[in-house]
């Protein structure tokens, strides 16, 4: 079956066959940012943008790409690196398996709702499996990041969700100076 889409930016007409995941279907494109982990739209790794809303490549056969736009992280380097270079920076990663999947949601939350509470971030990435975080560190870099982007905004070392003690020695510590 042929299908005429938008990856990346780039125009592509290709003849697929009509079973192919999404996922699948956008690796063969070199797009490796997009990893394969559950295969059950459980996990998020494998997160990309159908027409500017997140979808799960897995489980979105590539057929129902035609016509569309799809971005994947590839697509978005430059908006990613700098929320990815502070989620590193703030030690909110670890293996860093799930940042692709992670950051591309990040993205798409961010151009949606510049200012999300901590309850929207959770909601928001609520598909997004971690194996190694906890999504204390996660939840705190996000709410940095946002931070920096205000004059004046105050860095908060905790969570302030439901952790209780996130960066608790290190403020202590620094309080002083």
């Amino acid at each position: 079956m042929k299908i005429h889409l938008w990856l990346n930016g780039k125009e592509i007409s290709d003849e697929i066959s009509p079973d192919m995941p999404l996922l699948e279907y956008v690796r063969t494109k070199g797009c490796y940012s997009v990893k394969r982990g559950c295969e059950t739209s459980n996990c998020g790794l494998c997160t990309v943008w159908m027409n500017k809303k997140p979808v799960l490549s897995c489980s979105v056969l590539a057929a129902r790409a035609d016509g569309k736009e799809i971005v994947t992280l590839e697509g978005v380097q430059e908006r990613a690196a700098e929320f990815g270079t502070y989620l590193a920076n703030q030690g909110g990663e670890q293996c860093g398996f799930c940042n692709p999947g992670y950051i591309v949601n990040i993205v798409a939350l961010l151009r949606e709702n510049p200012d999300p509470t901590d309850e929207e971030i959770l909601e928001y990435l609520s598909g997004n499996l971690c194996r190694c975080t906890g999504y204390q560190s996660q939840l705190r870099s996000i709410r940095n990041f946002l931070n920096s982007k205000k004059e004046g905004a105050p860095l908060n070392l905790e969570a302030g969700v439901y952790g209780e003690d996130i960066g608790k020695e290190w403020q202590d510590e620094h309080k002083s100076n």
